[in-house]
């Protein structure tokens, strides 16, 4: 049976956004990605990365949209880019849209009955929900973000603050949460993923997408050092961790993935504490699908496996 996903994305920042449009392009099951829309984007640039990527793979067919900008004031301060000279193997177009496509993109979805994933920031559900009230209640939504328990013993300490996509439009994402029946695949658990610098190799012979994520990964591992901060302090970690797999995780779970996860309903309360959205379980919460563990150890491996088949 053929699986409809819908990807929504802030691509073109931390590379797992890349890593997760990778997975959705290589599943070993039969899907239909039925759009990919961009979110926290500037001038069409995200959308540009996103055909990029597509077209590396023969997807031109998929539809894509630029979605709410950062020239709209959504988001309290720069939403950066990378170097694409170090990043991108050459110069990638912007593709900019009219806002209102990608809301009807992410419609369309929703009616033809579509997954839709959500590994960027909530905006551009805010922004449907807004014109479409209602239409989020009965979608299948799977949202990258949420910090309801602490990480476990041999990861990092991290707190709520540090769950970017809920924490940098927090209007958005507590509209959202209140008004639809989402999955959630929370930053406490996609923090026991990892790409690694021992997957480099098997990339860089899996064709111009398996060279691209190396090229961005060798990069990344030089900005952000999480080998020299993080890999040798916790663990839990493996040594050579160059990133999180957190949207990896997310489509995988979207998509029925089951191999060492586990996913609860407890009842959730959203409120917005001193500028931070704060989840917690109540008594009087809603019932929400949370995962609450993950075997990260054999998501990488499972990762590493559908980029190289």
């Amino acid at each position: 049976m053929t699986i409809k996903i819908h990807l929504d994305t802030d691509l073109g920042g931390d590379i797992d956004d890349l890593c997760a449009l990778a997975l959705l392009l290589r599943w070993p099951e039969s899907i239909q990605l039925t759009g990919v829309t961009t979110v926290a984007d500037t001038g069409g640039r995200r959308a540009g990365y996103a055909r990029y990527i597509l077209a590396l793979e023969g997807r031109e067919d998929v539809p894509v949209a630029a979605g709410a900008d950062t020239a709209q004031g959504f988001y309290p301060y720069e939403l950066g880019y990378p170097s694409e000279e170090r990043y991108w193997p050459e110069a990638v177009s912007a593709y900019p849209t009219p806002p209102e496509k990608a809301i009807q993109l992410l419609k369309d979805s929703i009616e033809q009955g579509a997954v839709i994933v959500g590994i960027g920031p909530y905006t551009n559900l805010y922004l449907l929900e807004q014109q479409f009230p209602g239409i989020l209640r009965d979608a299948k939504l799977f949202l990258m973000g949420g910090y309801v328990f602490p990480t476990r013993a041999g990861f990092p300490a991290w707190g709520n603050d540090m769950d970017f996509n809920i924490q940098v439009d927090v209007r958005s994402a507590g509209h959202v949460l209140r008004s639809s029946n989402p999955t959630l695949i929370p930053l406490s658990v996609t923090v026991e993923t990892a790409l690694r610098r021992a997957h480099l190799a098997s990339l860089r012979e899996a064709g111009p997408l398996g060279r691209l994520i190396a090229r961005q990964a060798e990069a990344f591992a030089l900005d952000e050092q999480n080998e020299t901060r993080l890999g040798s302090t916790y663990p839990g970690l493996p040594e050579d961790i160059i990133n999180f797999q957190h949207d990896p995780l997310a489509c995988a779970v979207a998509l029925g993935w089951q191999d060492g996860v586990e996913i609860q309903t407890l009842p959730l309360s959203v409120e917005e504490r001193d500028g931070l959205l704060v989840e917690r379980l109540h008594a009087d919460g809603k019932p929400v699908r949370i995962v609450t563990k993950v075997d990260g150890p054999r998501f990488n491996q499972f990762w590493l496996e559908k980029m190289i088949e």
